[in-house]
Formats: C-alpha cells, structure tokens, sequence
C-alpha cells in the first residue's frame, strides 16, 4: 500500500496590473472574460453560495477538474472561494483561495492567497505556486490585450 500523507501550505502571489479594480474583476466575474486566461468553465455561477466547475486536459490525458464554490464576494475588492483539484479520480488538493483587488496608482494590486492541502504528492505548494504565477501572467496579457 502507498503511504498517504498530507502536506499544508500556504502561499502568497502580488501582481500589479495597469488596469481599475472594476476590469480586474470583471476578468474573474465573467465567464467570457475569464476564459480568456483561465479554463473555460463548464459551469459558471459566480455569486456567494455559486459554483465554478471545469474539467479537460490533453488528448492523451490525465483529466484534470477544477471545481470551486464561492464564498465571499465583495464586488472589486474580494473573491474568496475553495476548490478541489483531481487528476482523472484521484483527489489531488483542497484549497481556500482569497483574491484582493486594491486600487493602487494607476491600476490595481492583486494579493492572491492560497491556503492548501496537497494530497499523497500528487502535486506539490512548489508547482501550484507556480502554476498561479502563469495564471497572474496570462491574467495580465489578457488585460493588456482589452486597453
């Protein structure tokens, strides 16, 4: 039998973007803009108590599903959600994410939470760090690509 084990981590992601809070959010609260840069949603209900649920990979697999369900949303300041991430069946992490959208000079700060546990070493903090980060840079080029 495979030893199980569970490692929680926390980790946290800035990004400046030359854009208002108001744009910044909209790029998560609506489902056409956020495909722009994110996995395009098979469901996408974006309110306190709303779900977000997608799931696809490459032909030759693994299955990814991301499926997070909100709870709090304060309109161009925060989203806070929790999400499960599998690979094909198997359980992968759980995670509280906390995105924050201040107005700064000339656009707005993103501090990007996210609180997890990583399952079996199935993924890692390290990768899911790194995974956020490409998702706040494709964020970012799809905001520059709307000015």
């Amino acid at each position: 039998m495979n030893e199980r084990f569970v490692k929680h981590a926390t980790f946290v992601v800035e990004r400046t973007y030359a854009a208002s809070p108001e744009r910044v959010y909209r790029a998560w609260s609506d489902p056409a803009a956020k495909a722009k840069w994110f996995s395009k949603a098979d469901i996408f209900d974006f309110r306190v108590g709303g779900r977000e649920y997608s799931s696809g990979g490459p032909p030759e697999g693994p299955v990814f599903t991301f499926d997070a369900s909100y709870l709090e949303i304060v309109p161009e300041q925060r989203i806070v959600y929790t999400y499960t991430l599998d690979s094909d069946s198997t359980r992968m992490s759980v995670s509280i994410t906390t995105i924050e959208l201040i107005k700064a000079e000339g656009g707005t700060k993103l501090i990007f939470t996210e609180q997890g546990a990583f399952f079996d070493g199935h993924d890692t903090p390290e990768i899911r760090e790194h995974g956020t980060n490409e998702l706040l840079n494709a964020l970012g080029k799809s905001l520059e690509k709307e000015e």
